[in-house]
Formats: structure tokens, C-alpha cells, sequence
């Protein structure tokens, strides 16, 4: 059984050289089950976890976050990445507060982001953001703790297509201390590539969903590190949402023929 200090270890060291994906769980089950499928390394998902509270993505609490990541980081041996949000607060000091909470549950690194919650403004203010990291950054280093520090530019995703904007605000969260960078929404190699080299030497995130990209691409454009947010989260509510939908409005039960076989996953579990 790995230590808290060997995940941390092992996670730093995923990020020196190649490319890796690091797919999202939303809870211990699905957690094991990657893990058993062989791969090093996990991230929570937001949204993902959300839907198995019944609630949409970006309206759990820290608190249920906290309880959420020490449940997948017991469920396997492996490092686990936490989608920290905005940190569950706006004032930087308080995200710190937030994150010596994270850092607790034994997480090997954590993202934070720059998006408000308001559309109308969906960003926080450049220094605001920057501030924001540096604060995550002392309360991780606090207590030499090694957890990895991923800094998040959200203007893509929410209708801010600006790629000057997103290199100038990650270049700043890296000077602030992130160790990686990610700026979910970006897709075409000329955009991934942009990114890539404006933070270099730091590994940078890509969030795929759906895209035209593989394994072999990603890392042929220099990215370290694939992540797929809820996007396994919705191929499970697509199986479990067809199978329903036909019991309620065709009376039959056919969809159930496509089920991962009951042995199978009572195996993986033992």
C-alpha cells in the first residue's frame, strides 16, 4: 500500500517526460475500476460528482467535496487529482483556508480555477485570480505537503475565445506558483501548441471531449496530461437513462443485454 507521500511522489514524477491520461472517476466504485483498468493516475470531476448528489455542477459544498475525495483516495492505491473548483470561496485567504482542507484528505495535487459562478462575469479579475493561486500555493507548501498545484483559465469554456488572454493569465498563475497549467475549452493543435510553449518548461492539461484528438496527438503537441472531465460520468447516465427511458415508455426491458456483466464487476471488487 502506497503512503500519502508515495502518491504525491509517484504524481510529480508522471509529470516530467511523455504524455498520460488521467481520467475522472465520480466515486470509489468507478475510482477502482480505472485503477483496475491500469491506470497511475485519477482526477475527481465536478460535474460528475455532482449528478450523484442530484445536483448540477458547481453546487456541492467543500465539505461534500472533502468527504468525496478521502472516499475515492482510500478506494485505491493510486494518486488522485481533485477538481478543487474555485476553491469553494472568492477572498484568496479563504481559498487557502479550503485548500489546507483538501491537501488533508491525502490528494496528490488540486486545480483551481478562475470562474466566478457569474455569467455575466465569468472571470475573476486578473490580480484577483493570481492572488487566488499564490494563496493555494502557501497553504500546500505550508506543511511541505508536495501536493501539485494546477491552475485553471476558464475563458474558453465560458464564451471568452480569447487565446491571448488565457497564455497571459497562465504564464501569471505559473509565476504564482501553479506546477501545471490548463485552460479546458482549448482543441485545435494551432491553440494547443500556442499554450504549450508559452508555459513551457511546466506540463500542461488537456481536457478532451469528444475531439479529434488521441494519446499519440496530445503528446506530439508537448501536452503532459489528458483529462476527460464528466465525460465518463455522462456514458454511464446514457446507459442508465436508455435502459430507463424504454421501462417507462415501452414497458420492455432489452437495453438491459448491454449491461457490464454482475460477475465481472463483483470479481473486480473482491
Amino acid at each position: 500500500m502506497l503512503t500519502t507521500a508515495d502518491k504525491r511522489a509517484a504524481f510529480k514524477k508522471l509529470h516530467e517526460s511523455g504524455c498520460f491520461i488521467i481520467p475522472n472517476p465520480h466515486d470509489a466504485g468507478t475510482a477502482r475500476a480505472l485503477q483496475h483498468l491500469g491506470f497511475k493516475a485519477l482526477a475527481s470531476t465536478s460535474a460528475g460528482f455532482a449528478w450523484t448528489m442530484a445536483k448540477p455542477d458547481n453546487r456541492v459544498t467543500v465539505d461534500d467535496v472533502c468527504d468525496h475525495l478521502s472516499a475515492i483516495g482510500a478506494a485505491v492505491d493510486i494518486p488522485v487529482n481533485a477538481d478543487f473548483e474555485d476553491g469553494f470561496a472568492h477572498e484568496p485567504d479563504k481559498v487557502g483556508v479550503n485548500v489546507a482542507r483538501a491537501v488533508k484528505t491525502g490528494v496528490a495535487g488540486l486545480s483551481i480555477e478562475d470562474y466566478t459562478g457569474d455569467a455575466a462575469n465569468p472571470l475573476f479579475e486578473r490580480a484577483l485570480a493570481v492572488d487566488r493561486i499564490k494563496a493555494a500555493r502557501k497553504a500546500i507548501d505550508a506543511d511541505n505537503s508536495g501536493v501539485l498545484l494546477t491552475g485553471r483559465c476558464e475563458a474558453f469554456l465560458r464564451g471568452q475565445k480569447d487565446l491571448n488572454l488565457v497564455i497571459d493569465r497562465l504564464t501569471a498563475y505559473a509565476e504564482a506558483g501553479a506546477d501545471c497549467l490548463y485552460a479546458p475549452g482549448i482543441s485545435t493543435s494551432e491553440e494547443i501548441s500556442a499554450v504549450v510553449k508559452a508555459v513551457h518548461p511546466r506540463p500542461v492539461n488537456l481536457l478532451v471531449f469528444g475531439m479529434d484528438h488521441s494519446l499519440a496527438n496530445a503528446a506530439a503537441l508537448g501536452v503532459r496530461r489528458i483529462s476527460v472531465g464528466g465525460s465518463l460520468s455522462r456514458m454511464a447516465w446514457a446507459g442508465f437513462m436508455k435502459a430507463a427511458k424504454e421501462m417507462a415508455e415501452k414497458g420492455t426491458f432489452t437495453e438491459f443485454a448491454n449491461g457490464y456483466p454482475g460477475g465481472e464487476l463483483n470479481k473486480m471488487f473482491s
